[in-house]
């Protein structure tokens, strides 16, 4: 029997993963707070027919050297939706210092913005200094709190976008009903962390619900899509196999990719990034090398139980047109990849049925 083909997600941020990608000879540092510059990567990513971007969102200081400042993830992810055609879109909220109805309201706007492709990447922030950005907790709380408050505000997210059931909106000019109250639903949401009784201002989003997504699997079944940082293919096997079953629908390894027509050139830009700014700070392993060495790896970790793979590319340009116009089609090539997209939802891209309302009838 076939395998089913991979899943590829590219992580955006800003000019690449490596912190001294914008001091690369094609990087365009000018324009990294410019939509243009985002609707390019979007449409680079789309090209390659990849499943969907992340794009990543901090409220932490960048270390010196490395580029100071970012723009809001969730608004650029609503400005080049309208500018895309097929590829999911998944911008990061830091979940321990904002609300989740506001939350709700932005990714569910976000899915009608896209026509049912976007998705939400939830992250926690434990330091002290993001939580004196806010003055509203010491920002002392253990990861294993902060993680439990994370699945709590996934469940309020998911009761909120299920609080109007499909069709409420009636739109009947003669009668001056716009919605059928019926249909309408308080979730009633009361836990240590947030009391939100509902429902919802924004009509139940085009996928019902958005995909869920964390960067470990500490929220388990919570979330649809889980990224693991393995070292190798051992440690996927190890990893899976803790998540048990109570895992996302998929897990796919993230993995920091320098990509060139032959590995010592790979080596050689990695060497020098390194000596601008150091190595890039991440969990993820570190691939360096060519396409074709990149495809049997990540056809080697699927063996592991990984339905896909987030690639980070270390520096935009060069990295991201890499992986579209070297690795895609060397996938294609071995049969592992899609020709063509075959859905118009994220949730129909990975395979995902659009869930049921839990407060219908």
């Amino acid at each position: 029997m076939a395998e089913s083909p991979l899943h590829l997600g590219i992580a955006l941020d800003r000019a690449g993963h490596h912190p001294a990608a914008w001091r690369e000879p094609d990087a365009r540092p000018e324009e990294l707070f410019s939509p243009d510059y985002w609707a390019g990567q979007l449409a680079e990513a789309e090209r390659g027919l990849l499943d969907l971007v992340t794009i990543e969102d901090s409220f932490g200081e960048d270390g010196a050297g490395e580029v100071t400042g970012r723009l809001d993830a969730v608004l650029i992810a609503s400005r080049v939706a309208p500018l895309t055609r097929n590829i999911g879109i998944v911008p990061t909220a830091v979940v321990t210092h904002t609300e989740p109805f506001h939350l709700s309201k932005a990714i569910a706007t976000l899915d009608y913005v896209s026509g049912g492709r976007a998705g939400i990447q939830v992250q926690i922030s434990a330091g002290a200094q993001e939580a004196a950005l806010f003055g509203r907790r010491a920002g002392t709380e253990n990861n294993a709190r902060l993680f439990a408050e994370a699945a709590d505000y996934v469940e309020v997210l998911r009761r909120l976008w299920d609080s109007w059931e499909d069709g409420a909106e009636i739109r009947d000019a003669a009668t001056g009903r716009f919605i059928d109250r019926d249909r309408l639903h308080y979730i009633d949401f009361a836990g240590e962390w947030f009391s939100v009784r509902g429902p919802s201002i924004t009509p139940r989003p085009p996928q019902g619900q958005p995909l869920v997504v964390s960067r470990t699997g500490s929220l388990g079944a919570a979330t649809d899509l889980a990224f693991l940082t393995p070292a190798d293919r051992s440690d996927a096997e190890q990893r899976i196999a803790e998540l048990g079953a109570d895992r996302p629908a998929h897990v796919f390894a993230d993995l920091l990719v320098f990509l060139d027509e032959d590995a010592e050139t790979a080596r050689e830009r990695r060497t020098r990034l390194d000596a601008l700014a150091g190595p890039a700070r991440t969990e993820a392993a570190t691939f360096t090398g060519t396409a074709a060495e990149l495809a049997g790896l990540l056809l080697d970790w699927r063996a592991a139980g990984l339905s896909g793979f987030r690639l980070l590319p270390a520096s935009i340009p060069h990295d991201l047109r890499r992986i579209t116009r070297d690795l895609v089609p060397e996938l294609q090539r071995r049969g592992a990849f899609r020709s063509a997209y075959e859905a118009s939802t994220l949730r129909g891209l990975l395979g995902l049925p659009r869930p049921a309302n839990r407060y219908a009838a």
